[in-house]
């Protein structure tokens, strides 16, 4: 499977979602962590790599319990 960033649309509305939860409640570790998601098109990559890895991982260890049981 191939990395397809998401569409300019979708990162500015996301953005925005963000400025109005600051603007509520402050800057927090999950605000921050989505600004960076917003602002950096490498760690939105990166990010999707290791939900890819954790997908493996998953199922990798699925398919060795349900050989081992």
């Amino acid at each position: 499977m191939k990395y397809k960033d998401y569409k300019p649309e979708i990162i500015a509305k996301k953005l925005k979602d963000v400025e109005r939860y600051e603007a509520v409640m402050g800057k927090d570790l999950r605000s921050k962590a989505w600004r960076k998601w917003c602002e950096s098109a490498e760690y939105r990559k990166k990010e999707w790599q290791w939900r890819q890895n954790v997908a493996k991982y998953a199922l990798n260890n699925a398919h060795k319990a349900f050989m081992a049981g």
